[in-house]
């Protein structure tokens, strides 16, 4: 079983902006706070991806390639809007940032994730980085798509 044990934070300023952006299109079959069920097309690959519910900052995660072709397919049946975003991955301090900058009606938000081997792993955080905001369910890309940015009040 894999587990995936991430925090997430939101970002300022723009000096994050110089590493290359990959477009994602990402969608949910299932969006249930116990489990989620997303496809997802990023480039020219496409992933289909399980996850259990979150145990602080870990949960459970299983993740398949599929063909392209077939995410496309899935996309149109996913719950509505889909969550398109770039990602720019940025290696600081021996580990991997993952920065979303969101499109459509997530429009302005920008987060930051960062994977780690243990939930108390101590590492450094780049200058772009601001508050922490992973125990904030409505930052789950899963609840973006329910309920998008351009909707918060």
């Amino acid at each position: 079983m894999a587990v995936e044990i991430e925090r997430k934070f939101l970002v300022k300023g723009d000096a994050w902006r110089e590493a290359p952006a990959v477009f994602y299109s990402q969608g949910y079959l299932n969006s249930d706070k116990t489990r989620t069920v997303r496809v997802r097309i990023a480039g020219e690959q496409a992933f289909l991806t399980v996850k259990g519910a979150n145990q602080g900052a870990s949960r459970v995660e299983f993740e398949y390639g599929i063909p392209v072709s077939d995410a496309r397919a899935l996309l149109q049946l996913c719950e509505q809007p889909l969550i398109e975003k770039y990602r720019r991955k940025i290696t600081y301090a021996g580990f991997v940032w993952e920065v979303d900058e969101f499109l459509g009606e997530n429009q302005g938000l920008v987060v930051a994730e960062i994977e780690l081997p243990a939930e108390d792993t101590v590492f450094a955080k780049p200058e772009w980085v601001a508050g922490e905001v992973t125990h904030e369910p409505r930052y789950f890309n899963s609840n973006l798509a329910r309920e998008p940015y351009s909707r918060w009040k």
